[in-house]
């Protein structure tokens, strides 16, 4: 599993990516679209935001690694931008 989706980049068993916006409510909008995306992934992101910056871990916890399912929310969420 070596082809990330643009802009993302491997830690170990986990892909992330830093997003940065013009502002919190920004930031917050793009919170609420990655999470409609999860949701209906049943595939929920490790995040943490601090006013324009979101930063976003994917990994498969029941995996214990990296899984087709991550690489897919990270493409999708690439597409909201």
């Amino acid at each position: 599993m070596t082809d990330l989706p643009e802009g993302w980049t491997r830690e170990g068993e986990e892909i992330t990516r830093a997003f940065r916006f013009a502002d919190f409510s920004e930031a917050w909008g793009f919170m609420s679209r990655v999470a409609l995306l999860a949701e209906r992934a049943d595939h929920h992101p490790d995040w943490r935001n601090v006013w324009n910056l979101v930063e976003i871990r994917l990994t498969t916890h029941d995996a214990q690694g990296l899984t087709p399912k991550d690489l897919a929310l990270a493409a999708a969420i690439n597409d909201l931008i």
